[in-house]
């Protein structure tokens, strides 16, 4: 008997259908595989999911077992509420249109919520592309979905499997590269975000990856007042973009 998908929580049970969505080139959120297993299907399922950047989680069988009744076989894959976009293909895009670059690139956020209330942020404040990397990131569900107010089905969504890689793409787009950090000299105020801008926003706990700041070109701070540790990713990130969108608009500090 062939397994079936389970349209009530998105997810696709078995190897062989989980095989035939990705050679459709299916859109997934995730791929749960149960740890160690092998066998029939499993190699080809993670070669076509990193060539597709989909993640790949191995999970104890009690995980998956928790998800479903039915025979999974080791897998499970779940679909994605929204749509994920090339990088290149989207920058082009943008510019086709006529529209200075305005990014935001997520490194490390983990907190549904607070990718949710960064993409509704985003497209407020005029930003066109979020791009998050396909590991190391919070699931784009519908407590994300929920958060963004339909945001995220709205804002070019680009997954990329290294975000080293995508900063050098931005790079070759003549798009600077910007993060946020507690001890430099330039005002979040004083940055020029006029110009082609994408901005990286890191975790709560572990900030910006060291790498993807020394590639960045600009590093600036927003000021506080009293002793407190920092913003919430979220308020930070609302904070910076109003301030890109409040120069492209044209209003003076």
């Amino acid at each position: 008997m062939r397994n079936e998908t389970n349209k009530s929580n998105s997810n696709i049970i078995g190897r062989q259908p989980v095989l035939e969505s990705l050679r459709d080139g299916a859109q997934l959120e995730r791929i749960f595989l149960q740890k160690n297993i092998g066998g029939e299907g499993i190699d080809e399922i993670k070669q076509l999911a990193q060539k597709l950047q989909i993640p790949i989680n191995a999970v104890p069988i009690e995980k998956l077992h928790s998800m479903t009744r039915a025979n999974h076989q080791g897998v499970i894959g779940v679909n994605s509420i929204i749509s994920f976009h090339d990088l290149q293909e989207s920058i082009d895009n943008v510019l086709q249109r006529g529209e200075v670059p305005l990014f935001v690139m997520l490194d490390g956020i983990t907190d549904v919520r607070n990718i949710g209330a960064i993409a509704r942020t985003a497209l407020c404040c005029g930003a066109q592309i979020m791009i998050i990397p396909d590991k190391g990131i919070g699931a784009i569900n519908e407590e994300a979905m929920k958060s963004s107010a339909g945001a995220l089905q709205r804002i070019l969504v680009c997954r990329v499997n290294s975000l080293l890689k995508a900063v050098d793409t931005l790079h070759l787009n003549d798009i600077k590269v910007f993060t946020a950090e507690m001890k430099s000299d330039l005002k979040v105020f004083n940055a020029d975000f006029k110009q082609p801008a994408c901005i990286v926003m890191g975790s709560e706990d572990k900030g910006i990856q060291p790498f993807i700041t020394k590639a960045a070109d600009i590093q600036f701070t927003i000021p506080m007042q009293g002793s407190f540790d920092s913003f919430n990713v979220g308020i930070a990130t609302g904070i910076i973009l109003f301030e890109a969108s409040k120069q492209r608009m044209g209003f003076s500090s």
